[in-house]
């Protein structure tokens, strides 16, 4: 059975020249992150509890990211988390989520 693709297409929006297999990585779990979870982000968080809501750092506090050149730290995450959640604001209402 094939696995739903994610309404969301962060993964597709415009990346910084220098960008690499990470940030696609990256952008790829956020768009299959569920958007209930995803609006309970708040960037009032310590960076603890930014891994615990996550669920899914390894205990270095890299995050656990297939096929990735390099690790994904929290401050990195934490980018490109609030851009994600910023692409859904943005599109949620054009997406029958």
């Amino acid at each position: 059975m094939m696995t739903p693709q994610p309404v969301w297409n962060f993964e597709q929006e415009p990346y910084p020249p220098d960008s690499d297999e990470t940030d696609i990585n990256l952008r790829a779990y956020f768009d299959r992150t569920p958007d209930e979870k995803m609006r309970q982000y708040s960037p009032e968080w310590t960076d603890e509890e930014v891994l615990e809501w996550d669920g899914n750092f390894r205990s270095d506090g890299a995050l656990m990211l297939i096929c990735s050149e390099r690790d994904v730290e929290i401050e990195e995450y934490r980018r490109v988390l609030e851009e994600c959640i910023r692409y859904r604001d943005r599109v949620r209402a054009s997406l029958a989520c």
